[in-house]
């Protein structure tokens, strides 16, 4: 994801539940006087349940005018990424997983999903931001 998205990286911290929210929307917590939904991606996308454990963060992400937190496995670092080493996402049947990935990368051994965070954040089927600028 683009890091002028993200304002900061925290531990988790287990959140407040809120009735009747997605199963992906784990609660919300209190950050300096915002009330800011937290959101598992990994629930979203039906991949394994991961026990959370001391690696693993939440990204608080600045989407429009809407604060939102992801939580993730963990954070290694940041890398830049140049138009050579992006290559273009295949076609899936499902729109729902490509429509939100901008390009795939490999870096060093490991395969990068490069995320348009905003555009999924304010897709309709998450319901977070009502209306974002792309």
């Amino acid at each position: 994801m683009d890091i002028l998205h993200v304002q900061e990286i925290r531990s988790y911290e287990a959140p407040t539940r809120m009735a009747n929210a997605p199963a992906f929307i784990k609660g919300v917590i209190d950050l300096r006087g915002v009330i800011v939904p937290i959101i598992d991606m990994r629930i979203k996308f039906n991949l394994d349940q991961v026990t959370y454990s001391d690696f693993t963060v939440v990204i608080v992400l600045n989407i429009g005018a809407q604060v939102i937190g992801m939580v993730v496995d963990s954070v290694s670092d940041v890398i830049t990424l140049t138009p050579e080493q992006l290559r273009t996402v295949p076609q899936f049947s499902s729109s729902a997983i490509s429509n939100h990935i901008l390009a795939l990368c490999s870096v060093a051994d490991r395969m990068l999903i490069l995320v348009d965070i905003e555009k999924l954040m304010s897709s309709p089927e998450m319901g977070l931001v009502a209306e974002a600028s792309y």
